[in-house]
């Protein structure tokens, strides 16, 4: 039997099916790409994101770490300098102290290279030692409030969150250094100006004994 080669139409019809096919499976192709790029797209803002929010934790956390040990640098000031330290009245060291963080008395008594006249006394040495340390804190904390008093209750008893307020009075009345500053929200949420917080509760509270009478 004799088998007749395929007519025009018959070929016209199977190259038209063929670039049909190819057409579609270049459109295909086109799209998985584009869907490619949008997940790669996704991946890349979360992995920015991850990284500011990274950033931003190593940031608080140096702060914090800072903030510590000035606080203990000052206790240590205190202890050295008891008689001042246990002072009621007329202490240097005890206030609440905001921008500019001015200390009561400025001293510059400790600086030798100024020419100064040396610290004529425990009281004179507390100045110069407030002095030095609370421009440090303005230098290493922005937006920075020290409040030093003696407290019974430095959290809030309904809240459990550290407060300024002082209780001057009471069992376990002892002297406390609060310090804050201004930091990010712990509300994601927040946006604008309540994003940050201007050291509207204390972020360090440090009891601290300066010592005894004896």
């Amino acid at each position: 039997m004799k088998i007749s080669a395929p007519s025009r139409l018959q070929n016209r019809t199977t190259g038209f099916l063929r670039a049909g096919t190819s057409s579609r499976e270049k459109g295909f192709s086109l799209l998985e790409v584009l869907i490619s790029i949008i997940i790669l797209s996704f991946g890349l803002l979360g992995m920015v994101g991850l990284q500011a929010a990274a950033l931003q934790a190593n940031r608080d956390a140096r702060l914090q770490s800072i903030a510590i040990s000035l606080a203990r640098e000052l206790a240590e000031m205190m202890r050295g300098n008891k008689d001042v330290g246990l002072a009621s009245s007329a202490n240097p060291y005890v206030g609440d102290f905001t921008s500019p963080l001015t200390p009561t008395t400025e001293s510059y008594c400790l600086n030798v290279a100024t020419g100064t006249t040396a610290c004529a006394s425990n009281a004179a040495i507390a100045d110069a030692q407030m002095t030095e340390w609370l421009s440090r804190v303005k230098t290493e904390l922005p937006g920075a409030r020290v409040n030093i008093c003696v407290d019974s209750a430095p959290f809030d008893p309904s809240s459990g969150l550290p407060r300024w307020v002082c209780t001057t009075t009471g069992t376990g009345a002892t002297t406390v250094i609060k310090m804050g500053w201004t930091r990010t929200s712990t509300d994601r949420s927040a946006s604008g100006s309540a994003a940050l917080e201007r050291a509207t509760i204390p972020s360090v509270v440090l009891p601290i004994t300066p010592g005894n009478s004896l």
